[in-house]
């Protein structure tokens, strides 16, 4: 079984709503921090959010605060991301990332897995 496996990608329009999923083994998911990062075409990849693995420590990326929400359902080995007020600079692969330091994600190097990531098309 893959570590991590993103979906719920797709092409919207600005203003819209759209909630990405990234499915994790068992015990990736309940012992790991996991988080979001994007990359979108000539741009450097940037972290969205990341969650500690009991969901006592949040983090968001500047450019999506007060719109995006993390959050993980250890029972379903499931990770969340809900996209409010989508923007065309949204657009981006967005891939789903786990790794024991939650400290890591906040440079994203070394990170321990990767999902394939899953595209999100906002259009104007």
């Amino acid at each position: 079984q893959a570590p991590l496996v993103e979906s719920g990608g797709g092409l919207v329009q600005a203003g819209d709503s759209l909630k990405v999923s990234c499915a994790a083994a068992e015990r990736t998911a309940s012992t790991y921090a996991i988080g979001w990062f994007r990359q979108a075409p000539g741009k450097e990849r940037e972290i969205v959010a990341v969650i500690s693995r009991n969901g006592d420590a949040v983090f968001y990326g500047d450019s999506v605060k007060g719109r995006f929400t993390i959050s993980r359902d250890n029972a379903k080995s499931t990770i969340f991301l809900q996209m409010n007020s989508l923007k065309p600079e949204d657009t981006a692969v967005y891939l789903c990332a786990a790794d024991p330091r939650y400290d890591a994600f906040m440079t994203g190097r070394s990170i321990l897995y990767w999902g394939q990531g899953t595209q999100v098309t906002v259009s104007s």
